[in-house]
C-alpha cells in the first residue's frame, strides 16, 4: 500500500505546485482593462475582492480546458468564459466546478440535439453537455461576447450556462442548488412556481425562456440577478433576497 499512497501524494503534490506557479503569474492588465470596461459585477467589487476575482479566474483557466472548434480563440474570449464562470460562484470561496473539465468554444450557434454546426434548426447558443458529452459546455463565441459587450440587458449565455452547472452540483437540473440552506427551499420552491406562472402569463420583466422548466427559471433570473441587481431589487424583492 505505500507505492501507490506515495505515488498519490507526489501527483497531489505536483498538481499543487503547478496550480500556484499559475497564481503567481501577474494578471495581464488587459484582462483588468476589460473587467473594468464591460462586467458591472466586477466594477462594484472592493480593491480586495477584485484581487479575490482575478485570484480565481487565474484558478479557473489552469484548470478548465477551453478549446475552439472549426472557429479561433483569443485570450479575450478565454477572459469572458473564465468571468462567466466565476461570477455566480465568487461567493463561495475555493468553490471548483468538479463537474465541468472543458469548454467547447462553437463560431454561431448550434442543433441542441446532435450539436451540428450546420444545417437548419441551430437556435442553441449555450448547453451543458450529458452522456458522452458529459464534463463539458458548449458556448457560442459570439453569444459569449455579447453577454459583456452587451451588458444590462439581462442576458448573459455563459453566466446562464454556469449558472446550470452551480444548480446540477448535487447532481440534478432541478433549480434547486444544494447550496441552498434547507429552510430556503421551500420558500424558493413556492416563489419559483409564481414567478414561473407570471412569465407564462407575459407579466414578468423575465424572458419567457424561464418558464421552460425549473432549470431554466433559475439560469434566466441568475442572468437577470447578475446583468440588473438594482432594477431585479426594485421589481422583484424576495426573488432578489433569495438569489442573494
Amino acid at each position: 500500500a505505500i507505492v501507490p499512497l506515495t505515488i498519490l501524494f507526489v501527483s497531489r503534490f505536483r498538481k499543487k505546485q503547478k496550480e500556484t506557479k499559475a497564481l503567481s503569474q501577474p494578471f495581464p492588465r488587459k484582462w483588468r482593462q476589460l473587467l473594468e470596461q464591460r462586467v458591472p459585477f466586477y466594477q462594484k467589487l472592493s480593491p480586495t475582492q477584485k484581487e479575490d476575482f482575478e485570484r480565481q479566474i487565474k484558478l479557473f483557466l489552469h484548470h478548465t480546458q477551453i478549446t475552439a472548434v472549426n472557429t479561433d480563440i483569443n485570450e479575450q474570449i478565454r477572459l469572458w468564459v473564465a468571468t462567466s464562470a466565476v461570477i455566480p460562484i465568487f461567493g463561495f470561496k475555493d468553490w471548483r466546478y468538479r463537474n465541468l473539465t472543458e469548454v467547447l468554444i462553437y463560431p454561431t450557434a448550434f442543433k441542441s440535439d446532435n450539436y451540428a454546426q450546420e444545417g437548419p434548426g441551430r437556435n442553441a447558443l449555450g448547453m451543458v453537455g450529458t452522456g458522452a458529452m458529459s464534463g463539458k459546455m458548449i458556448l457560442s463565441k459570439p453569444a459569449l461576447a455579447n453577454g459583456f459587450l452587451k451588458s444590462g440587458d439581462g442576458r448573459n449565455t455563459g453566466i446562464h450556462e454556469f449558472a446550470h452547472l452551480l444548480d446540477a452540483s448535487d447532481g440534478e437540473y432541478d433549480g434547486i442548488p444544494y447550496l441552498l440552506e434547507q429552510q430556503y427551499i421551500l420558500p424558493w420552491l413556492g416563489l419559483m412556481h409564481r414567478e414561473m406562472k407570471r412569465i407564462q402569463q407575459g407579466k414578468s420583466k423575465l424572458r419567457p425562456y424561464g418558464a421552460t422548466n425549473k432549470a431554466e427559471f433559475f439560469a434566466v433570473a441568475s442572468e437577470f440577478f447578475f446583468e440588473r441587481p438594482d432594477e431585479l431589487k426594485l421589481h422583484y424583492p424576495k426573488l432578489y433576497a433569495l438569489l442573494e
